[in-house]
């Protein structure tokens, strides 16, 4: 419990560039707060590091780092990014507490979300028998939800490039109307596949598993507010009223199409 103490004050120390901007929270913070919880675990667990957990810390770290990146890159470029990001809406004074809840709460989560690389780590430190056989398996999804992730990310810039008025439903996005969250889908799928084989205690698999089923929530979360916000902006367009009915909002054929009325998804 010590270990996650010390991931915990990491988490907090990098998210809290959310005090600069309130969504820093969810972005920077994020995207940078698992790059250095990385970090902390290779830190932490001289003695575990194998080819198998240093993947997995490798796989992390750059997940992290481009997202960190891209995020902050986009704000500079984008000035469409900007008006959301700085929304005299988002920017009001918000009481002391609801500041301090949303920081805990995010850098709780973003340890949970790594937690089976660090149970394994751990584990392996402590002397337990550890298989190295779903690491890789893991690893190996990790790695084709950043891929798919990056692609989604390059595909709707380059679109967006060639008209920026129009929806995105080409390449990826032609699969799901959110493939950018499905990859991250997919990376924390890996991620506590990972922690197969490690020698997990019910509790470790207890702070796991809320740790995915709290991502799951932020993705759909964060499909619901894209889709309010296309509707906006698109609703009145044939076209995309066609797209939307026919393209999945986030997994591969499940068929919801819509989660814009599921208002317990809003965070």
């Amino acid at each position: 419990m010590t270990d996650l103490l010390i991931l915990l004050a990491v988490s907090l120390a990098v998210s809290a560039v959310g005090w600069k901007y309130f969504i820093y929270f969810f972005s920077l913070g994020y995207g940078y707060g698992i790059a250095a919880l990385a970090v902390a675990m290779l830190i932490m667990y001289p003695g575990a590091i194998s080819l198998d957990t240093a993947a997995l810390c490798v796989l992390l770290f750059a997940f992290g780092c481009r997202l960190g990146t891209y995020l902050l890159v986009r704000e500079r470029r984008a000035a469409a990014y900007r008006k959301i990001l700085y929304d005299p809406l988002l920017q009001q004074k918000k009481p002391m507490g609801v500041i301090i809840a949303v920081w805990l709460f995010c850098a709780l989560l973003y340890v949970m979300q790594v937690s089976p690389v660090a149970f394994r780590m751990g584990n392996a430190a402590s002397g337990a028998a550890v298989g190295t056989q779903w690491a890789w398996i893991g690893a190996a999804v990790m790695l084709c939800g950043i891929l798919l992730e990056s692609l989604s990310d390059a595909q709707k810039a380059a679109a967006k490039r060639r008209n920026p008025k129009r929806f995105v439903d080409t390449g990826l996005y032609r699969i799901v109307r959110c493939p950018n969250y499905l990859g991250e889908v997919v990376i924390w799928t890996g991620t506590l596949l990972s922690g197969v084989g490690a020698g997990l205690a019910a509790w470790q698999w207890a702070i796991a598993a809320i740790g995915y089923v709290g991502i799951l929530y932020v993705m759909f979360s964060g499909a619901r507010r894209l889709e309010l916000r296309q509707n906006e902006v698109y609703g009145g367009d044939p076209e995309y009223q066609r797209y939307v009915k026919r393209t999945p909002i986030l997994i591969p054929l499940l068929p919801i199409y819509s989660v814009a009325r599921h208002k317990w998804l809003q965070a």
